[in-house]
């Protein structure tokens, strides 16, 4: 079975570092700090090598753990998190591929299988309720602070339980996390409902500029490199701008674009029939059928049109 081989992995490593995708969101940084609790009350000594964490997310259990670069010397093993492939490894796949030992849990359906050992569910709405069941598997309480970890992931990656992806079990686990002393409505309001001012300087802009294409079905919009020096921005302050444009009546695919140093990054949001996944999969991207992401290096113009034209034919 899977978790026994992943936990006689884990059993056997001493150093082991914890990765994650690029542009790490809730999902993404609270999976990542659930693992790392719960492997330090192992024994183990693990790195968390997350480069940029939006600062939205300091309020999380052991945040401060969290390191820029990992050691030079290979690790026991690496376990990558809620990451689809391997190049999406916040630029650091060094640390995976010189591990002795790959491990890969993740709820992308484009998943590539990158580790020795995968354990990717598809069906589940984020990374963080997979972790829950590992966790415990492992023979591990979940406690406060690995609770408000997962909790963060899920509420982030459901778009605080709105999205279609939410099913059942999502209810029944904040319900037991809920019980077991993690505040909900403090960690709700944290990630859903707090903006720093640069974040929302940013959607100003980007709702200004926002273009409504193919009868409404489609909404637009991007901010720059220079939008985001004059609001003083930093990692995360975009987040949630696509959101915008997928709340308005009538549109069915958000586009929101912004420039990054690998090139343009389109994200796109489907209300419900578009897979954007598949959309995104064409120039070497992906994620989820109503949530996904590209990058690709052209003018913005150029950008645009690509994304808008093959959007075009799913509607």
């Amino acid at each position: 079975m899977t978790l026994d081989n992943i936990l006689e992995e884990i059993k056997k490593s001493q150093t082991i570092a914890i990765l994650t995708h690029e542009n790490p969101d809730g999902d993404a940084i609270g999976s990542s700090l659930a693992m790392y609790i719960a492997l330090t009350q192992m024994g183990k000594n693990v790195d968390l090598i997350i480069p940029e964490v939006p600062r939205i997310y300091n309020f999380l259990p052991q945040a401060d753990k969290i390191i820029k670069e990992g050691k030079s010397e290979a690790y026991d093993l690496a376990i990558a998190l809620d990451c689809a492939t391997i190049k999406l490894l916040n630029g650091f796949s060094n640390y995976f591929e010189s591990a002795k030992a790959k491990i890969t849990i993740d709820h992308h359906s484009t998943n590539t299988m990158f580790g020795d050992i995968n354990f990717v569910n598809p069906d589940a709405p984020a990374c963080a309720q997979i972790l829950l069941s590992v966790i415990e598997y492992f023979g591990l309480k979940i406690d406060k602070e690995i609770g408000t970890c997962i909790l963060t992931g899920m509420i982030t990656d459901t778009g605080g339980f709105q999205y279609q992806s939410t099913i059942p079990e999502t209810f029944e686990f904040a319900s037991e996390l809920l019980k077991r002393g993690v505040n909900v409505s403090d960690v709700y309001k944290r990630v859903m409902n707090t903006k720093t001012r640069s974040n929302f300087e940013l959607r100003k802009r980007a709702m200004n500029r926002m273009e409504f294409l193919e009868d409404g079905k489609i909404a637009i919009t991007y901010i720059t490199k220079q939008d985001e020096e004059d609001v003083n921005a930093e990692s995360g302050d975009y987040e949630g701008i696509v959101e915008e444009g997928r709340a308005i009546e009538g549109v069915e695919v958000s586009i929101f674009i912004r420039e990054t140093a690998k090139g343009l990054k389109a994200s796109l949001r489907s209300n419900s029939y578009v897979n954007v996944s598949d959309v995104c999969l064409m120039y070497g991207g992906g994620g989820h059928f109503h949530a996904a992401g590209c990058t690709i290096a052209q003018s913005l113009e150029q950008v645009k049109e690509k994304i808008v034209n093959q959007v075009k034919m799913y509607l």
